[in-house]
């Protein structure tokens, strides 16, 4: 069955269809600006033109940059604060004409890489972080998802985290990747002091320069980039709808 990804970010909207029972991407990555300011109105006026583009979504799935809590938005993190307090789920779906699932962005990104990717059949504690606009987490035990972690709005180098070490700060400071890398392996130290986590998973747009500051990279938990990259957040959103609704 066919489900339609979405993954809002700071910058951009990426969507895609899915077929999540053999967990493949069956169209191109379609994506649009995120608008600003980037309102519900103004966010739905974008997803409805990226479905006119990937017809035939049985469901969706809508994964957005806040805290969820039975699919109404209760912080905006990059995005405009009138999300907050909004329903995302009876949005997206009367604006797609489907039944839709809204759920973080981070998490959904975590879905994807545990059930059909990088953590696949992982044990123990695994941490999902996607560097981007901001950093993303995704904590699981066992497979398990504690939604919501937030982990990238800790305190670190004097701000929160996701100000000194994501993709965004990368280059808006201009480091290369050592000197980001340095600013990353602080971040991962602090995580595992915290957490123990067995394994992180890496995510976000920077995973795709991977092989140029892996051999940087420095943590007691095993170091794993995300198999899906920038499509993680659009197939785990699919993933969730689908086994939300009951239709995987």
């Amino acid at each position: 069955m066919n489900v339609l990804g979405i993954d809002v970010g700071g910058s951009s909207i990426k969507a895609g269809l899915v077929d999540v029972t053999n967990a493949t991407l069956v169209s191109g990555i379609v994506s649009v600006p995120t608008p600003q300011p980037s309102t519900p109105h103004e966010v739905m006026k974008q997803i409805a033109l990226l479905q006119q583009q990937l017809p035939g979504g049985k469901a969706a799935g809508f994964a957005f940059p806040a805290v969820v809590k039975n699919n109404v938005a209760r912080t905006a993190a990059h995005v405009d604060s009138s999300w907050i307090g909004t329903d995302g789920a009876a949005l997206a779906s009367g604006t797609l004409g489907v039944p839709t699932v809204f759920l973080n962005d981070a998490d959904a990104a975590g879905w994807a890489e545990m059930r059909w990717g990088a953590g696949r059949d992982t044990p123990g504690t695994v941490i999902m972080l996607t560097f981007g606009t901001g950093i993303g987490t995704a904590l699981f035990t066992d497979g398990r998802l504690l939604p919501n972690t937030e982990l990238g709005h800790m305190e670190m180098g004097g701000m929160e985290a996701e100000e000194w070490c994501s993709g965004r700060a990368r280059t808006r400071d201009q480091l290369d990747f050592p000197a980001w890398v340095k600013r990353v392996n602080e971040y991962l130290r602090v995580m595992h002091q915290l957490l123990w986590p067995d394994v992180f998973i890496l995510g976000g747009g920077v995973i795709e320069r991977y092989d140029e500051f892996a051999p940087l990279l420095r943590s007691v938990a095993e170091i794993r980039p995300a198999q899906f990259a920038e499509q993680a957040g659009v197939m785990g959103a699919a993933l969730a709808a689908a086994e939300t609704l009951g239709q995987a």
